[in-house]
């Protein structure tokens, strides 16, 4: 649980690995899943994979697990919907709570946030299903789903027609669409692990936008870790993510998303409360960088599960 639980880790605890579900990320997370199982079961753990996708309550119940490692992405288990439900049943979990997990899954919640907090992130409308004109854009801007994730609905448009038809299209994901200044600049994510900044890691999508194929179907992607810049640049926009981490009540781990724009200057796009974790996906190659193997990643991810 997130408050109060005082359980030491044990290799013999059940650990189960929430997986899957329904969402539009479901094969991202069985794969992120399945890499934690297999990290844990070489670790010495025993472990029960639980695809969300199902009565959830009844396979928990059946496997009699001690400890949730949730490696749900998506609706339902990034949102703080499962974390509030494991609450209820008493099973201490991976990640953040109910309230982080909720507010860094909304995108527009987060950016009110920032913004009232006065760090930086490029200004945005909200669109919603209800509009037929969108007043305030300045091109180009890009089109996000207020609540997904992975890039999913995610588009970048440079004429009121493409932006029509992108929030069109990001509607089908989300009751909310969130149009955002494209600010140009360098792609920076920047893992927290605990309360400790991982080295910063640089995106350098091929054709220059960081969408769902630069993401996940090309390989022509460039990940630079950690990312070329000066020990005080580096710092700088580690003590950014940080910070916003803490913001939002984030616990255990944490991937915070930027651009660094003319004049090194750090823009902050998003957190995700529950990053991938195939062991070639961001925060595992930061965590890598740092001297921390895939296991041990996911190991100490587990222990802060019990606190």
């Amino acid at each position: 649980m997130k408050q109060g639980s005082k359980k030491a880790i044990r290799k013999g605890m059940t650990v189960g690995v929430l997986m899957g579900g329904a969402s539009s990320e479901r094969e991202i997370s069985l794969k992120s899943g399945k890499a934690v199982l297999q990290a844990l079961q070489r670790k010495g753990y025993k472990t029960v994979p639980l695809d969300a996708a199902k009565d959830l309550a009844s396979l928990i119940r059946r496997s009699r697990i001690d400890v949730a490692f949730v490696c749900l992405h998506g609706k339902a288990g990034e949102d703080g919907t499962v974390q509030g439900f494991l609450e209820i049943l008493g099973i201490p979990y991976t990640g953040s709570g109910v309230k982080a997990s909720a507010i860094a899954m909304d995108k527009i919640h987060t950016k009110k946030l920032l913004r009232f907090h006065g760090i930086p992130t490029p200004d945005f409308i909200v669109c919603d299903r209800l509009q037929s004109r969108y007043y305030g854009v300045s091109y180009p801007a890009v089109v996000k789903p207020a609540d997904e994730g992975s890039t999913i609905g995610i588009a970048c448009v440079e004429t009121p027609r493409e932006l029509k038809e992108a929030v069109g299209h990001a509607l089908e994901y989300s009751d909310q669409v969130l149009v955002e200044r494209y600010v140009p600049g360098r792609e920076m994510t920047v893992g927290i692990l605990g309360e400790t900044s991982l080295p910063v890691v640089e995106v350098r999508p091929a054709g220059g936008f960081y969408d769902f194929a630069a993401k996940y179907r090309s390989g022509d992607t460039e990940y630079l870790v950690p990312a070329p810049l000066s020990p005080r640049v580096a710092r700088k926009v580690q003590n950014l993510a940080l910070s916003v981490h803490r913001l939002l009540g984030c616990v255990g781990v944490s991937r915070v998303d930027l651009i660094l724009a003319k004049g090194m200057r750090p823009y902050v796009l998003e957190v995700n409360t529950i990053p991938g974790m195939t062991e070639t996906s961001l925060l595992p190659k930061a965590a890598r960088a740092a001297g921390i193997p895939f296991e041990d990643l996911v190991e100490r991810i587990l222990k802060t599960a019990l606190r």
